[in-house]
């Protein structure tokens, strides 16, 4: 098993890591929109989320291609359609399962949260 930090705030706060290298998967906890100027919009939080995301995987020695599942936690479910453009490029020819829920967030600046589990590349 190998963890893949990222350095967030929340981390050492709560207990986590952003990943898990575990069982031939890649487990990658619920990832908001990163840094210190956080875009207010939810199309903006997405492509920071998923920048994020994608450096975890990339630890990893995964990729999106490799995403076989993915939830999304939005705190507005009429949000998430501005997001799926940017999903559909994302995950292009190789989409995974996916569930949007519709939830609360950590912190009420945040519009989406993305989490995804991925095959590890042996």
């Amino acid at each position: 098993m190998r963890r893949i930090f990222s350095g967030g705030i929340y981390e050492k706060k709560i207990g986590y890591c952003r990943a898990v290298v575990a069982g031939g998967f890649v487990h990658v906890a619920g990832t908001t929109a990163q840094g210190t100027d956080i875009p207010e919009d939810v199309e903006g939080q997405c492509r920071s989320a998923l920048a994020a995301i994608e450096k975890a995987l990339g630890e990893a020695g995964s990729g999106f291609s490799d995403v076989v599942r993915v939830t999304y936690y939005l705190p507005h479910a009429p949000d998430f359609e501005a997001c799926w453009p940017l999903l559909a490029a994302t995950f292009g020819d190789n989409p995974p399962a996916a569930t949007m829920i519709e939830c609360g967030l950590i912190d009420p600046k945040y519009r989406i949260e993305i989490e995804v589990t991925a095959l590890a590349r042996a």
